[in-house]
């Protein structure tokens, strides 16, 4: 695979996706002249994601995306050419209980990147969204790129303005930039207070699996190599100015998933009495999120190379052997029932 990348901005490349974007990057691409990677260690933020990379052309700056001095410097000493941005708070529970925190990164943040891209002729920025953008899917197929934006958590209404202030910028200034919109991700390095890594932590340490509600809850699949793959064909086959969808259609209810943990766990002789226990639903859980990807496969070429339950596999075995890299994250927590009820500084609300 040939990518013509330059000098790199990730924002956000300490995280789940982002890290295992520039694994990808660094491992196929030798082309690419340097990938700098901006991260202020937020809560989701691990030096581990990145442990053992010793290629010259990656370096780390601790800093914040709304850091517009840091963006300045940078500005002098390199020329970028694509920014990448994955920075975000991403979890729908802390939104609902500090929503302040969400708009600073994923709104404003964000502006701080468009303006640094406008100012400096970046060749490229690529916005990282979400399937919650939409909104509840009930009701409906699989909703494509055209489909209405009807965020209903502060989470996802952050990131839809983020969307919208990006084809702002698209549409005002002549700035180059693709938005992507992807389903649920999963595989390893993922933050302990995702459904999937909460689950099997949970299990591994003889607590109960919790399932909001009745379980039903339906969500798209991906494994983030998947995600990050169709990543890197966004960038480099993709149109500026348009939005593509991206899923694997690996669709499951909520509690499908965590049965297939526990299944998983059993048959290796691990947590032989799973058990899962139903718990208070949170607030304005939306029932399903559905994507049609086919606008990425058809112009883009882009297909899913794993099956759900080979990767959710591979996922569950990374989780036992690696506890080296989940235990010392188990604090603030991480793996309570009910985390909107928990506020920023750790507290109960």
């Amino acid at each position: 695979m040939k990518l013509i990348l330059g000098n790199i901005l990730v924002t956000g490349g300490l995280g789940f996706i982002g890290s295992h974007f520039i694994r990808q990057i660094l491992s196929k691409d030798k082309s690419a002249r340097s990938i700098i990677n901006f991260d202020f260690m937020g809560y989701g933020s691990n030096l581990n994601n990145l442990k053992g990379i010793t290629d010259t052309r990656y370096k780390y700056v601790n800093t914040n995306i709304n850091n517009k001095e840091t963006l300045q410097a940078l500005a002098k000493t390199t020329e970028i050419s694509t920014v990448v941005n994955f920075a975000a708070e991403t979890h729908v529970d802390r939104s609902i209980s500090n929503p302040t925190e969400f708009i600073d990164s994923n709104v404003n943040g964000v502006v701080s990147l468009l303006e640094f891209c406008r100012l400096h002729d970046v060749r490229l920025f690529v916005q990282i969204s979400t399937d919650e953008v939409y909104g509840d899917a009930t009701g409906h197929k699989h909703l494509d790129e055209e489909a209405p934006l009807t965020p209903n958590s502060p989470y996802s209404a952050s990131k839809a303005a983020a969307d919208l202030l990006t084809r702002a910028f698209n549409k005002t200034y002549g700035l180059k930039t693709i938005i992507t919109r992807c389903s649920n991700n999963f595989g390893p390095n993922q933050f302990p207070e995702k459904l999937i890594p909460k689950a099997i932590i949970r299990a591994l340490k003889g607590l109960p699996i919790p399932i909001y509600g009745d379980g039903n809850q339906m969500r798209e699949w991906i494994y983030v190599n998947d995600h990050v793959d169709a990543i890197l064909k966004v960038i480099t086959k993709g149109k500026p100015g348009e939005i593509y969808n991206i899923t694997s259609s690996h669709e499951m209810s909520n509690i499908d998933v965590v049965t297939k943990i526990r299944d998983i766990l059993q048959s290796s002789n691990i947590g032989k009495d799973v058990r899962i226990q139903h718990v208070e639903d949170r607030p304005a859980h939306d029932r399903r999120y559905s994507l049609n990807s086919s606008k990425l496969k058809k112009d883009l070429g882009w297909r899913p190379s794993f099956s759900f339950d080979f990767a959710l596999e591979q996922t569950v075995k990374w989780y036992i052997n690696n506890d080296w890299w989940w235990t010392p994250l188990l604090k603030d927590k991480i793996l309570d029932y009910q985390p909107w009820k928990i506020d920023w500084k750790g507290k109960r609300v």
